[in-house]
């Protein structure tokens, strides 16, 4: 590194201890990149690589951005999954001597990204913590721009997942044991679009985690925190508060409690069930719109959309809880008049937990501070019209809503009005804050006066009509004299630049002068800051009060939006009981009713139980409806459960620990993965964690496989349901199989219903209702019909129908795919073509194997499944004889 010059040797030394990060190093108004970094950055932001001379043969590749617009390419790097290293100049250039200090200020990570404008405010931007320890895992979540910070424990790759698609996080950290606990961690990058980083074994340190936590908050034991059952989460959330301080060189203080939970306290939602019941985005264009969360967020507030989001993502499974937010619901919805009231108050209130975490990090502008008091100025008025509720809840919100009106009557007597962006540039403080502010103030406004005069002096001392006083940051204050009068300009100016069309010049006195009100300028914009930075330390130390006010304010807006939509769509309160009885009457799709004019959806009711109404087969078309009603079916109950109301006219909901949706079919190519594969890896996923107490939504199991595979699994998977011994779930079972609906009658808990069709010659039109029954046919030809498909192929689907319903699928199928559509089918008369009442198939067959096999058969020890499965092993037995 010799022959290195000595900004490059900075450099390098700086880079090697930051090997995994991109390198912003600040040169003057800009920072640079420089080798690989360089030749990286350039192509990920397209920006033009040049080199710069370092002292070796070859140029230094090097590309660089300006200081002032990097937040817009520092996110963007972060975005596709970069880290980047804050390198700034730690002492003022002018001031140096040699080579100015720099140092790194801090690490952005997708998980740590802090920047405001480029995050959701609707979501959180999580970072998660796992270590994979003697075969459990710890989790360790926070979001550093809110002050959230959580823990728990899970034991199985399922539980780990279902957390990992709850949360949703930005970033992982992990050991190096959980690399080798055989997730799929490619897919988990793609499907999350997460950053996975592992880091060295230090940071896992059980001592060192502990020591991190204790230290943190303060505590001399961990049993002091609620921690004592939870030794590999421990090690989780000291590893991630390390990496954080590692990370952020900053205080941390805005985490300021370390929350428990238990996976089992709330519903477990796998990522099938949250991407088939389109929860907080769709399914297709992964867009808010058409999703539920699209149908209940009308929210006031960054805080409160956040906090619906977690109600639909976390449905609760505890009566009391679920009871004492739908009390809240009601009493707001009955009060419209004080709901109204509390959402325009709560309008004008800014992301207070986002605002606080700027507060903490000591990057919050003097804007943010009068933010900040804007909306505490809020809470007054929203905790009046809260004293006259009644409900729990409210109540408690009530006494946990502080209007901090001392910190409101600080920032308003500190921070000027319309204060400014910048916060060492002067412009903050407001009037009569302070003495020596308004002194230096004055002697501002005053040099301006003196200046004022001296021109006019000048003027008239010269005759140079034209001539004015100007300033910069280079030359200060000058004398500006257009070319037109540089002939009259006297001997005693001084010049100090030339320009293409005026000159400019200094004179003793405007030297004074300058030295005056800039001394006064720079002491006061010094003071300015000072002073602001005290107020904002103030805020700082009051962080518990207002995080606990911010989720006060967070959890009235997300009922006051429930509220409004009950009232707006007319949803009704739901009846809660933990017997099982799932009771919906006229219930309503929450989404497609919004998207339907004219309130044309139709209702349908629901019944089940752990009883005799346990599984219900729905046959009947495609495109006739049963998706919609079994989605709409578990969206009700996960409705109930988050404490909404639900859109029926009356519903009696039994509480569920688990909903399990399998819906639709789709390749997974990108793992090799066929239709019919991932079609038995959900059901397999189901019925090895679905319970009793779970609810099942399947949509025509079997279908992607031969018909007679196809039938056989679904129907094992139906008996497989409907035993008590062996799962025994509420069951929503839609089929095309129609000979499923022979087990209505052979299985106690088993119930047909079908879509009602009404038939006008070849027409059909879909009536939308489900009734008692099975249907007798699937009416594809029609839909194909309804979907525009050639009449030609139509007439011959008709042909081949009948064909196939006359014989056996499986024989039938060759003879018909060498005939041409318009040739004459005269076939001989096969033994399968005559009436079976008038033909005896033992007269037929000389051997007696077949007869002797089915004597011998056991009917009375036989499943339904034994049965039809040796039916057809004799039937082709015949077959292949004649």
């Amino acid at each position: 590194m010799a022959e290195l010059t000595p900004m490059m040797q900075q450099y390098l030394k700086t880079k090697e201890e930051y090997k995994d990060c991109i390198l912003f190093y600040r040169l003057g108004d800009f920072y640079e990149m420089f080798f690989d970094d360089a030749v990286t950055v350039s192509k990920e932001l397209e920006l033009t690589l040049t080199g710069k001379s370092c002292g070796l043969e070859e140029r230094a590749p090097m590309c660089g951005v300006p200081y002032h617009a990097v937040d817009g390419y520092l996110n963007r790097l972060v975005a596709k999954g970069y880290k980047v290293a804050i390198c700034e100049q730690m002492e003022d250039p002018k001031m140096a001597k040699g080579l100015v200090k720099r140092d790194v200020v801090r690490i952005v990570t997708p998980g740590t990204n802090l920047d405001i404008q480029s995050l959701d405010n609707t979501k959180n931007n999580y970072i998660m913590c796992i270590v994979y320890v003697a075969n459990r895992y710890g989790l360790s979540i926070a979001d550093v721009t809110t002050g959230e910070y959580l823990l728990t424990e899970v034991d199985t790759p399922n539980r780990l997942t279902d957390e990992l698609y709850k949360f949703a996080p930005a970033e992982i950290i992990c050991n190096e044991s959980f690399y080798m606990s055989g997730l799929n961690l490619d897919e988990m990058k793609e499907r999350l679009g997460t950053a996975v980083y592992f880091l060295d074994a230090w940071y896992f340190d059980d001592t060192l985690c502990r020591q991190t936590l204790t230290e943190h908050f303060h505590v001399n034991s961990l049993e002091g925190l609620g921690l004592s059952d939870y030794d590999c989460g421990i090690i989780a959330s000291g590893a991630l508060l390390k990496y954080l301080e590692e990370t952020q060189r900053n205080s941390l203080s805005h985490l300021s409690r370390l929350t428990t939970y238990v996976t089992g306290n709330y519903m477990i939602l796998d990522n099938a069930t949250r991407r088939n019941l389109e929860l907080v985005e769709t399914l297709r264009e992964k867009q808010k719109r058409g999703s539920l969360l699209w149908v209940l967020d009308k929210t006031k507030t960054a805080m409160g959309a956040r906090t619906l989001r977690k109600y639909i993502e976390q449905p609760l499974i505890d009566k009391r809880q679920i009871t004492d937010r739908l009390d809240a619901v009601e009493e707001l919805k009955e009060n419209a008049i004080s709901r109204e009231e509390i959402r325009e108050y709560l309008g004008p209130i800014y992301d207070l937990e986002r605002l606080m975490g700027k507060i903490t990090y000591g990057s919050a502008n003097p804007r943010d501070l009068s933010a900040f008091q804007s909306s505490l100025s809020m809470l007054p008025h929203v905790k009046y019209i809260l004293e006259e509720m009644q409900s729990d809840l409210l109540k408690e919100i009530y006494k946990k809503m502080d209007p901090m009106e001392e910190l409101c009557s600080l920032i308003e007597s500190a921070i000027a009005e319309d204060p400014p962006l910048a916060m060492k540039e002067g412009g903050i403080i407001r009037e009569g804050y302070s003495e020596e502010v308004d002194r230096l103030r004055k002697a501002k406004s005053e040099g301006k006066d003196w200046l004022a005069e001296l021109e006019t002096k000048e003027r008239e001392n010269t005759g140079i009509k034209n001539l004015r006083i100007r300033f910069n940051k280079v030359f200060g204050y000058y004398l500006e004299v257009t070319n037109s009068f540089k002939d009259m300009v006297p001997d005693y100016y001084i010049r100090k630049q030339t320009l293409a069309n005026a000159e400019r010049y200094t004179i003793p006195e405007l030297k004074e002068l300058e030295e005056q009100i800039l001394g006064a300028e720079d002491r006061l914009c010094a003071l300015e800051y000072d002073l602001y930075c005290e107020v904002r330390s103030q805020i700082a130390e009051e962080m518990t009060r207002i995080q606990t006010t911010a989720k006060a304010v967070a959890k009235l807006d997300a009922l006051a939006s429930l509220a409004l939509i009950a009232e707006r769509n007319n949803y009704v309160r739901p009846k809660i009981n933990e017997k099982g009885v799932i009771d919906i009457k006229d219930g309503r799709h929450p989404v497609v009713e919004k998207m339907i004019p004219n309130d044309l959806f139709i209702a349908n009711d629901t019944y089940l139980d752990d009883r005799k109404k346990r599984i219900s087969i729905i046959t009947g078309p495609n495109m006739a409806g049963k998706s919609t009603y079994m989605r709409q079916t578990a969206l009700i109950v996960l409705m109930a459960q988050i404490g909404s109301f639900i859109p029926a006219s009356s519903g009696n909901i039994g509480l569920v620990d688990r909903i399990f949706t399998r819906v639709g079919a789709s390749d997974d190519l990108a793992s090799g993965q066929s239709t019919f594969m991932v079609e038995m890896n959900e059901v397999a996923n189901i019925l090895h964690n679905a319970t009793s107490k779970s609810l099942l939504i399947l949509d025509e199991i079997g279908r992607g496989t031969s018909t007679f595979d196809g039938l056989s699994i679904a129907w094992a998977v139906v008996e497989h349901i409907s035993s008590s011994r062996l799962l025994g779930a509420k069951t929503l079972f839609a089929t095309h199989y129609h000979e499923l609906t022979e087990l209505e009658g052979k299985i106690d808990n088993v119930n047909n219903y079908c879509i009602a069709v009404k038939e006008k010659g070849d027409e059909i039109v879909f009536l939308r209702k489900i009734v008692q029954g099975g249907a007798d046919k699937s009416y594809g030809i029609q839909v194909a019909k309804l979907a525009g498909v050639p009449d030609s192929v139509i007439a011959r689907a008709k042909e081949i129908v009948e064909e196939l319903t006359e014989a056996d699928i499986t024989e039938r199928v060759r003879d018909i795919a060498v005939q041409g559509p318009e040739q004459k089918r005269k076939r001989k008369k096969r033994p399968d073509d005559v009436d079976l009442a008038q033909f005896s198939l033992f007269d037929t067959v000389k051997d007696d194997d077949v007869l002797e096999e089915l004597k011998g058969l056991d009917i009375s020890h036989m499943t339904p499944m034994d049965a039809l499965n040796t039916l057809y092993q004799l039937q082709k037995k015949l077959e292949n004889r004649w």
